[in-house]
């Protein structure tokens, strides 16, 4: 464009400035529009490019400028036919000219004067980092970029502007020859505070993002997936020591075993056994525990938290352990070990839930019982309502004597609508693309491009790489807000279409053949009150005996601290079922 409007006439010059100076002021705190310009900027520049080489006058086209005018026209036609895939690798477009440049510039540190050196030198390391970190932040990436491109925009078309009142001022221009200005203290002492600002602000976004990337987990070989699987599911493939901080008076182990995937296709799981140190004489009983959420990725797997018990770990965990009961706390398929993570999929979280309690046995020395008690909290506690839908058929040999949902995600579809209401935006985009994500690997009828616009699909996607109890996920959440005074990221209600279907397929409809307890706090502000006590209705009203318990009070996480007397609880209910003693239905009570 500065070549097009480089000669231009001023009737030319003053409304094409004043147009970009407004896009660039309207952009400049859009980032999904202003992407989206970008994307169709670089499509049509493309396209341009090509016809431009196809056309400039020569007296005869050489092959290589036909080859290169095709190439370029082709470019186009794919960065505007694909508009979301090619804004999803701009990070890593920008990365590669960034890194490419700085080490060109390291050549300038051969030749000059020495404080042009050093400005060489410091500009080329700062682009090199900068390249690096903008493979390792795609999605902050994106939003500086579109920041960038509004403030460039607006740049533009501010001096386009300048330029045209000047030509109406000064009609004819006097030529000047600028004076030779040679190098001198001044100068050299301004190279040198550029090279130091260049260099500190390179070093400290190289710190932030190592602040922010510390202490996150790092899977080792233990996890990864053996070349020969057995067919069977439930097969213990290897167990080793767990690398964390166990509760006290028991030992636990990790295990990698097989399972079978949401598709029933053969998959791979991890999971910790936690044995209690003290003898028994009889099987131990075993708690099958479900956790709650803590992300999509692969790294967030429970078991590579080395604090899991002080931060996400299992309620009540010291009694289970004084009453001798063992734990087996599944990550699922695609935490921790390859694979498809089943978030709010409940065939997968259940299959890889009993597959776990199936590998566990196989350790030895472990001598674990055929009974099984079913704890899970939030996401877990839907995938324990489901673990316990699916044993009869699924793992029949298995003895399931009761599940314990606190505070479950019983009916996925009805709080997606509640988030739809609120508006998906800030850190409920980031929760948005941990359901989207796993649904669209999942389910073939569920696509990604459905529901995200174009500009933000690429953010999404990186949304879904960030754990809950990371740092970085600080990143996802300041993209998310960022976009909160754009277009939608989301473009169609995640309720509807396919994704709506398919969350209304996950339900924990039942039926639950063992007794059911279900517990949560009436100050959820993740899952609202309101939700269990429709869930616990809808049961009720199809004959399903239920006992139920409302923490008055507490939160979505603080009903599980010993001061609600939900872990109490737990214990003692969880004791009556190994003892037999009849279940309580509540459901006469409820209204």
């Amino acid at each position: 464009m500065p070549l097009l409007l480089g000669g231009a006439p001023v009737w030319l010059v003053l409304p094409a400035g004043a147009m970009l100076l407004a896009l660039g002021v309207v952009i400049v705190g859009r980032p999904l529009t202003s992407l989206t310009l970008l994307g169709v900027y670089i499509g049509v520049s493309c396209l341009v490019t090509g016809v431009l080489e196809l056309v400039t006058c020569r007296q005869a086209l050489r092959w290589w400028d036909v080859l290169f005018g095709v190439a370029w026209i082709a470019a186009g036609i794919l960065v505007l036919a694909w508009l979301g895939h090619s804004i999803q690798l701009l990070p890593g477009f920008l990365a590669i000219v960034l890194i490419a440049s700085g080490v060109g510039r390291l050549a300038g540190v051969l030749r000059g004067r020495l404080s042009s050196r050093v400005l060489a030198g410091a500009v080329g390391v700062a682009e090199i980092m900068f390249g690096a970190l903008a493979l390792l932040w795609p999605d902050a990436t994106l939003i500086v970029v579109a920041v960038l491109f509004g403030l460039r925009t607006l740049a533009f078309g501010a001096s386009l502007l300048w330029r045209g009142v000047r030509q109406l001022v000064i009609r004819h221009r006097r030529a000047r020859v600028n004076p030779v200005r040679r190098d001198g203290p001044r100068t050299d002492a301004i190279r040198w505070v550029m090279a130091a600002v260049v260099l500190a602000l390179a070093v400290g976004a190289g710190a932030a993002s190592h602040a922010l990337r510390r202490g996150e987990p790092v899977l080792d070989a233990f996890y990864s997936t053996p070349s020969d699987l057995p067919h069977e599911a439930g097969t213990l493939l290897r167990s080793s020591p767990w690398p964390g901080t166990p509760p006290t008076g028991a030992t636990v182990t990790r295990i990698l075993y097989t399972t079978s995937g949401s598709d029933g296709d053969p998959a791979v799981a991890s999971a910790i056994v936690v044995l209690p140190d003290q003898a028994q004489d009889s099987p131990r009983t075993v708690i099958a525990w479900d956790h709650g959420t803590t992300g999509v990725a692969r790294s967030c797997a429970p078991s590579l938290i080395t604090d899991m018990f002080e931060i996400q770990g299992v309620p009540a965990v010291d009694e289970a352990i004084s009453n001798g009961w063992a734990v087996v706390a599944t990550d699922y398929t695609g935490q921790g070990a390859e694979g498809d993570f089943p978030y709010l999929i409940g065939e997968g979280e259940g299959r890889s839930t009993l597959d776990a309690v199936r590998a566990a046995r196989q350790l030895q020395s472990a001598e674990l019982s055929t009974n099984v008690v079913i704890w899970g909290h939030s996401q877990g506690g839907h995938a324990a309502l489901w673990t316990a839908k699916l044993a009869p058929a699924y793992a029949p040999e298995l003895n399931v004597l009761g599940v314990a949902a606190l505070s479950p995600v019983a009916d996925p579809w009805a709080l997606a609508n509640v988030i739809q209401k609120k508006g998906i935006q800030g850190p409920l985009g980031v929760i948005a693309s941990w359901v989207l994500v796993p649904y669209s690997l999942t389910y073939p009828d569920v696509s990604i491009s459905d529901y995200v616009a174009p500009a933000g699909r690429g953010l999404v996607y990186e949304y879904a790489t960030r754990c809950a109890a990371n740092s970085s996920l600080l990143v996802s959440v300041l993209s998310s807000m960022a976009l909160s005074d754009d277009q939608p990221l989301y473009v169609s209600d995640l309720v509807g279409g396919a994704a709506g279907e398919r969350l209304r397929e996950n339900e924990a409809t039942g039926p639950f053949d063992v007794p059911l307890l279900i517990a949560w706090g009436s100050a959820d502000e993740v899952i609202p009150a309101s939700l269990q006590d429709d869930y616990v209705t809808k049961l009720c009203a199809s004959g399903q005996p239920v006992e139920y318990q409302e923490y008055p009070g507490y939160t979505h996480m603080g009903v599980l601290d010993d001061e609600s007397g939900l872990p109490d609880d737990l214990v003692a209910w969880t004791q009556d079922r190994i003892a037999g003693t009849p279940s309580i239905d509540t459901c006469s009570g409820h209204a």
